[in-house]
Parts: structure tokens; C-alpha cells; sequence
């Protein structure tokens, strides 16, 4: 038997190539740009879209923005050394780490108890003591003092959720974070926040190495329980005013981290 022959019609061939003339109507590609938010996305959208994502990141622009002219001083040092001094550019990669490793602003997931009070920065609980806020409560409340370590993360959270309706920047010391009087004397940014559980202060306080408070919110802000509201930079101290009926769960030299941390529980 022979090879079969090939049909006289085979399937390669069954459907001719239009002509020219007869193309099927394709629309002006002009006209059919992708949408925004597709292939296209300003920096602030795609900001926005990464926030949301809820993907775990360590860095956060709004947190390394504050490290800007540190990075810059540091390309400056790097480039100086390269030329003069190449037995300093290790010293200087290894600050540069650290700078990044300090500015670390890793993602956390806040507990869903509407009773919790969380911490507001990571830390070691240095104190717990019963004391009269005198700012603006002006009535007795347990204060939770956090220690910040040069090797924390320094971004400050909110406790609990509620808007804020007060906050208010002290002149002051830079004493040790950890001195007795640090609390009274040292510069410090004071803040409220309010929900129909009441009325929750908040205190940032400079260190001895700490010199600089930034506050990101502003008082109008709503913020969730756990969201970022400022942050202290290089060793500090945070402090979470409590109504004196509430739980604390913690105790003197407890490690707790800030957003995801229960300090208290509300009754």
C-alpha cells in the first residue's frame, strides 16, 4: 500500500485569507485606551492600592520620609570615603543599614476585640502606676509606660479606635527615657482620641538619643484601632492612659509590639 493521499481540500486551506477590502471593522485602538487604574496608576493610587492590598511589607514611604537627609548625609559620607577614605565605607554601609533597619515599619493586624487596648509602640513595659492625668481629664486613670529601644520600631499606633480631638506638642528636657522624671520634664506630644467608650490619652516623650516627635494625624482624624498616627525618632518613650477599672494585662518588663499588643481590656 502506497501513502494515503493528501485530501483535495485539507484543513490548512478551508478558510482563506480575506481580502483586503472585506477585514472585519477592528475599532480605533485610540479609543479603546486601558482604563485608569489598570495599566496606568498615579504614585498616590498606587500607594493607596498597595495600602489596601494588605500585603505584608517592612518599609512604609511615610516612615523611611523621615530618614531622607540621614540617607542623605550618608551618600555624601559614602561618596567621601570611596574617594579619600575606602577603610570608612564599611562603617558607613553598616550605618546605612541600620538607618533602614531603625525606619522599619512592618505590617501588623490589629486584634478584633472592641474591648482591647492595644500598645501603642513597641517596646518594654518600664511602668504601671495609678496617677492623675492632669492635661485633660483632668480625674485618676492607670498609666502604661513603654520603653522604646534604639532597636525598635518607633511608629506609634493607636490604642483604640476613635477620632482625634486633641493634640498638643511640649517644649521640654531630652532626659533618658527611662529617668523617673523624664515624664514630667521631657519634650512630649499629648493626644486624644475619642469613641463612645470614652476618652483615651496618648503621650509621646523624647529620650536622651530621641530629639525629634513627629505627629502625621491631625486632630479631626478617625483613626482605626492599630493605624499609625506619628512616630519618635532613636529611643523613647510612649505612654497609654487607662480608666481605672480597666484590665491590664501586662506587667512590668513584658516585650509588647505596638498595634497587635493587649495592654488592657475595657469592662
Amino acid at each position: 500500500m502506497g501513502a494515503p493521499a493528501w485530501p483535495s481540500h485539507s484543513i490548512l486551506w478551508r478558510r482563506p485569507c480575506p481580502r483586503r477590502d472585506v477585514l472585519p471593522h477592528v475599532p480605533d485602538m485610540q479609543k479603546h485606551v486601558p482604563p485608569e487604574g489598570i495599566w496606568r496608576c498615579s504614585p498616590t493610587r498606587l500607594t493607596a492600592r498597595l495600602e489596601a492590598s494588605k500585603m505584608p511589607s517592612l518599609m512604609r514611604f511615610q516612615t523611611l520620609y523621615e530618614a531622607r537627609w540621614i540617607l542623605v548625609v550618608l551618600a555624601l559620607l559614602a561618596v567621601a570615603s570611596a574617594l579619600f577614605f575606602p577603610w570608612l565605607l564599611l562603617l558607613v554601609l553598616l550605618l546605612t543599614i541600620y538607618v533602614f533597619w531603625f525606619f522599619r515599619d512592618p505590617t501588623r493586624v490589629a486584634p478584633a476585640d472592641p474591648n482591647a487596648v492595644l500598645a501603642a509602640a513597641d517596646g518594654t513595659v518600664a511602668d504601671i502606676v495609678e496617677i492623675e492625668e492632669s492635661e485633660i481629664l483632668h480625674v485618676r486613670q492607670k498609666r502604661v509606660g513603654i520603653f522604646l529601644s534604639v532597636f525598635d520600631v518607633h511608629t506609634n499606633r493607636a490604642p483604640v479606635e476613635g477620632k482625634i480631638i486633641y493634640k498638643k506638642a511640649h517644649a521640654g528636657l531630652c532626659l533618658d527615657a527611662r529617668h523617673a522624671d523624664c515624664t514630667t520634664k521631657n519634650r512630649a506630644m499629648t493626644w486624644a482620641f475619642e469613641n463612645e467608650r470614652g476618652i483615651f490619652v496618648v503621650r509621646q516623650l523624647t529620650g536622651m538619643i530621641a530629639r525629634r516627635i513627629v505627629g502625621w494625624s491631625k486632630v479631626g482624624d478617625e483613626l482605626k484601632k492599630g493605624e499609625h498616627f506619628g512616630m519618635i525618632r532613636f529611643g523613647s518613650r510612649t505612654e497609654v492612659y487607662l480608666p481605672l477599672d480597666a484590665e491590664v494585662l501586662v506587667k512590668v518588663g513584658d516585650r509588647v509590639t505596638g498595634g497587635t499588643s493587649v495592654i488592657a481590656r475595657l469592662r
